[in-house]
């Protein structure tokens, strides 16, 4: 594994590392890791930092769902332009293209199962390509960005066979 490689999975690991801790764990100097960041930075590589937090310790917890989205392309419109107008919306904490049955997989959060109804059938279902939306409301998260959530208790039911 290269350098860049293993600093980045160091960074998803836990983006608040030091870059002395960096320097110690990738046997490189601080500078080297400063300089290193700031390239990844630079170009793209990395977009942001952000903290991973449980959504059901949230207060009040909010609303999430998938929707599925299928569309139509014309000659005109492109998977990217539908894609920079569902982005802009605040609603859409991910987009993403996919292939199977559908086109774009997209994780929306509001305060309410209302909103985020009101938000796919009066912002997202009217977009002209778009031809089909299905929503899933997520019900639990146990797992999210690497991170795994839950009490840690183990399960004390009894098991039972026939």
């Amino acid at each position: 594994m290269d350098e860049r490689a293993e600093l980045l999975d160091l960074l998803r690991e836990n983006a608040r590392y030091s870059t002395a801790d960096l320097a110690r764990m990738t046997d490189t100097s601080e500078q080297a890791v400063e300089e290193a960041i700031a390239a990844l930075e630079s170009d793209g590589t990395i977009a942001g930092y952000q903290a991973v937090v449980d959504p059901a310790k949230r207060d009040p917890e909010p609303v999430q769902a998938h929707v599925e989205c299928n569309v139509t392309l014309d000659r005109e419109t492109s998977y990217d332009d539908i894609a920079d107008r569902l982005a802009g919306f605040p609603e859409v904490e991910s987009l993403r293209l996919v292939s199977g049955d559908y086109d774009f997989a997209m994780e929306v959060e509001a305060d309410s199962m209302g909103e985020v109804s009101r938000f796919v059938s009066e912002k997202v279902a009217p977009v002209p390509e778009i031809t089909q939306t299905v929503t899933h409301y997520i019900m639990d998260t146990y797992k999210q960005a690497g991170h795994r959530f839950g009490d840690g208790e183990a399960d004390d039911r009894l098991a039972y066979s026939p």
